[in-house]
């Protein structure tokens, strides 16, 4: 008889609880009237971002930007166009009717989320690092609501978190300065407005809110104890830094805020090896790039996307904005770049300004008052004084006498000047473009150029010298005997 089979075991499996869906929404749709300013509040610039960026993107660096959501509402289409290339989604809140109201509004592009984090527009120094801890703390606790703190020296004017305990993480109460107790005024941990939630918890509670308050409005705050009456898990989690936490109510307050943020970026600089001569004095946006050993002197402008690279340095008074430099570059004093590109151990300065466009290869020269604008300066190159090179491809070894040119703009549309390796352009020679110079050709000082030059040839282009012998004894004779002649007396 065949054997039979053995009958293969059945393999239970186990299943596997689905990826919570986590959604941030960043509150942004006031109006900052304490600014006094003409502009929403949230696209003031900090660090070279309007204070809503840099909250996207400390938060594009926990969860996807697909998940993130900006609830706009004052001056909408401002705030969207200033951030839109983050390529957040926005929810629109059309009247302001407090941050519950918010959320109310943000519910339909919430509601297949089954956590929402909720971070504030003008709150710009809060880190990616607290934005991660804050969403972890919240599920492996498994909250209904968990409130962000802080720990400020002096807490006055804010809301206080009153815990259960001592030691515990759970929350009694969010009370506000007005209606603090004389025992709960000693509680410096306050209520820095970032919340984390359960939605479906937030969703049963949210229609509770009244606007039964000084202002008429919905406040999410009040979520809290709707919450613990509930016996729901209400948790705090204290920021690691005070400052991450603040916002800014007035002008003077948000530059404290940006003064914090710029001395942070000079000390991260500074731990990775680049010298900061007087850091208070230094602007450097936050996106800037900076190799070590490099020498920044004070009152230097770092702005934009700009990179520089090792063992350089930037003497006072310069501002470089996205632009690109490379190893050993000399950048002397009072220089501006624009979108430019400088490639090592070029030389540039003092009070040379880089348009857009420009490209300065190594080992170049670009000196006292020079202005270049879409040209390619070659390498070993030198353009030391006075001179403007606009719409020009210069090669390598040229040198460019001072006071030269290039007429790159007839009325109606620029051209182009080339100029080929070895060339020699003498002082306050005019270059008319569209037009070349040949590899190793001279131009004569003071010329205007309008033809194409020859390789190896000279170009001159000026008008001849003439000498008239005894002109100036004669002139000076004439002026010293009308002097002397007596006046006729009426």
């Amino acid at each position: 008889m065949a054997k039979a089979k053995p009958r293969k075991k059945s393999v239970k499996r186990m299943a596997v609880a689905p990826t919570p869906r986590f959604a941030i929404a960043i509150m942004a749709a006031g109006k900052g009237t304490r600014l006094k300013s003409k502009r929403p509040k949230v696209i003031h610039e900090i660090g070279g971002r309007p204070l809503l960026e840099h909250v996207i993107r400390a938060a594009t660096q926990v969860i996807p930007v697909k998940d993130i959501f900006a609830i706009v509402g004052h001056e909408a289409d401002k705030v969207r166009a200033a951030v839109q290339h983050t390529g957040v989604n926005f929810v629109l809140q059309p009247q302001q009717r407090g941050t519950g109201h918010a959320m109310m509004v943000a519910r339909p592009a919430l509601k297949d989320y089954d956590y929402v984090m909720v971070l504030s527009g003008d709150v710009p120094l809060i880190r990616p690092e607290t934005v991660r801890q804050l969403r972890d703390f919240h599920l492996q606790n498994r909250a209904a609501m968990t409130i962000l703190t802080a720990l400020p020296e002096n807490p006055a004017g804010y809301g206080r978190i009153i815990r259960k305990s001592k030691r515990g993480d759970a929350v009694k109460a969010i009370v506000e300065q007005k209606s603090l107790k004389k025992a709960q005024e000693k509680v410096r941990e306050i209520n820095s407005g970032i919340y984390a939630f359960a939605t479906k918890e937030l969703w049963a509670k949210i229609d509770k809110l009244t606007t039964k308050n000084a202002h008429g409005e919905y406040y999410l705050t009040d979520i809290a104890s709707l919450l613990v009456k509930a016996q729901k898990r209400v948790l705090a989690l204290p920021a690691a830094e005070v400052m991450e936490v603040l916002g800014a109510n007035t002008i003077a307050e948000m530059m404290q805020l940006d003064a914090f943020m710029r001395l942070r970026k000079a000390e991260t600089l500074m731990s990775n090896g680049v010298t900061i001569f007087r850091p208070e004095t230094v602007i450097i946006d936050t996106e800037v790039e900076v190799g070590a050993d490099t020498v920044i002197e004070p009152f230097v402008q770092l702005l934009g996307r700009t990179r520089i690279g090792e063992d350089c340095r930037v003497r006072s008074f310069s501002v470089i904005k996205d632009s690109v430099i490379g190893n050993g570059v000399m950048i002397k004093s009072g220089c501006i770049f624009d979108d430019a590109k400088v490639a090592a151990a070029a030389i540039i300065g003092p009070y040379s300004h880089l348009r857009p466009g420009s490209d300065i290869r190594e080992n170049a020269h670009v000196g006292n008052f020079v202005e270049t604008k879409k040209a390619r300066l070659g390498r070993g190159s030198k353009a030391n004084h006075l001179t403007y090179l606009g719409d020009a491809e210069i090669g390598e070894g040229v040198n460019i006498g001072a006071g030269t040119i290039t007429c790159n703009y007839d009325g109606v549309n620029k051209h182009l000047t080339r100029i080929e390796d070895g060339v020699f352009v003498g002082s306050d020679s005019t270059l008319v473009a569209p037009v070349t110079l040949g590899k190793g050709s001279y131009v004569g000082a003071s010329s205007v150029i309008t033809d194409n030059v020859p390789a190896n040839a000279l170009a001159l282009g000026r008008a001849k010298q003439i000498v008239k012998d005894g002109w100036a004894k004669a002139k000076r004779d004439a002026r010293t005997a009308a002097a002397t002649v007596p006046s006729k007396k009426k």
